[in-house]
């Protein structure tokens, strides 16, 4: 075996390795969601949109991408025909941000949008691998400044946030990547929640 055959097994094996850690590892972690905790975020929501409210999403980075894909999962996905939730992704416009950024401060992007435009029949959805991000904990406090309802989809230790939120989805996992994941997946479990409740008779 030539030593470029033996660093291509080394490599393969390697990756194997990985694969078979992060699924497992994965699967561990979404074993710790609650499907009762699922059921009454899902009733919130139903109530919200009775109320005419407004489901707002945040996050940095890889949750910032994760708040844009489900605001679509839930202004589309839960009802192509057009009964869905009114959802805004705090991060989706890069124009706001970085004015907000720029002129007031990193730290107060979210929180300066849920000032000017949301009221108390809203609920604010923050995604966040660590629960530190000052963007997220200033955003959380002005929801509750205003009345609306916290709910959270956390890892690692849930951080500073988790004691601020109404409801949280907290996976203990030292892992960003399988952290953004969970994210996505309670997110498609409502969306799919949500499409089946709004289909039911009344």
């Amino acid at each position: 075996m030539t030593n470029n055959q033996s660093a291509t097994t080394i490599a393969k094996d390697s990756v194997k390795k990985l694969t078979t850690n992060y699924v497992n590892t994965l699967t561990d972690v979404l074993k710790q969601l609650d499907s009762e905790q699922v059921k009454s975020l899902v009733d919130t929501l139903l109530t919200m949109k009775a109320n005419n409210g407004t489901l707002y999403l945040c996050g940095n980075g890889g949750s910032a991408a994760n708040a844009i894909h489900l605001a679509n999962d839930f202004t589309f996905g839960i009802s192509p025909e057009g009964n869905a939730l009114k959802v805004e992704a705090l991060p989706a416009n890069s124009s706001v941000l970085t004015c907000l950024g720029n002129d007031i401060g990193y730290e107060n992007i979210f929180a300066h949008q849920l000032k000017v435009k949301a009221n108390s029949n809203d609920i604010l959805l923050v995604l966040s691998g660590s629960g530190n991000s000052e963007n997220i904990i200033r955003a959380t406090q002005q929801a509750l400044d205003i009345g609306m309802k916290t709910v959270g989809i956390l890892g690692f230790s849930g951080g500073k946030v988790k004691p601020m939120l109404d409801q949280v989805f907290h996976f203990e996992v030292q892992d960003m990547q399988i952290s953004e994941d969970t994210q996505v997946i309670v997110g498609h479990i409502l969306m799919k929640a949500l499409y089946n409740a709004l289909r039911e008779p009344n």
